[in-house]
């Protein structure tokens, strides 16, 4: 049984080096742009204001990289970092192990053997509050939230951003594809 769970491990580990790669650059070519990516984050925090939440937004390309940070009203310094690393886990690791928020990766990481190693690596947080932003099945940027007392909360708050302008970016995506 040791040796399935090292085996499934490595598997693990060598799904991510192989797919590191192809996960660092949209396929479609398809690049959110900034003012869709401003929406997204102050509609996420005007949510989790709503609510009574002091947030932090960032929403990261296909390479991982900042595309905008907006720090909420009142939130913590530690929230801009959290929604970072969440978002990066999102947008680096989903295409890869094929998940869309940052719970689901939560949820895949304590299941595998290798999800301590896989979570360990810089950047990565295996916690809810990170949220795909897709044109079609792709993965083109994500949005992470940080500072409600609760992941789960955080995450409510990102899924309100990325769907206030999701038809945007697929109707985009589709002309872009046309």
């Amino acid at each position: 049984m040791k040796r399935l769970s090292i085996a499934a491990g490595l598997a693990w580990a060598l799904a991510l080096a192989a797919g590191t790669a192809q996960a660092q650059v949209a396929r479609s070519g398809y690049a959110l742009p900034v003012s869709l990516a401003m929406e997204a984050a102050a509609e996420a925090i005007r949510v989790c204001e709503s609510n009574g939440y002091a947030v932090s937004a960032s929403v990261l390309d296909t390479s991982g990289v900042v595309k905008l940070q907006a720090k909420g009203d009142h939130s913590t310094i530690h929230t801009r970092d959290s929604s970072f690393r969440k978002a990066y886990t999102v947008v680096t690791l989903g295409p890869i192990f094929r998940f869309d928020t940052s719970s689901a990766f939560a949820e895949l990481a304590a299941k595998n053997p290798a999800g301590p190693a896989i979570s360990s690596l810089p950047d990565i947080l295996p916690l809810a509050g990170g949220v795909a932003i897709k044109a079609g099945d792709e993965i083109v940027a994500a949005l992470g939230v940080g500072g409600a007392p609760g992941g789960d909360r955080d995450e409510a708050c990102a899924r309100a951003g990325v769907a206030k302008i999701q038809d945007r970016v697929t109707a985009a995506a589709r002309k872009r594809a046309s």
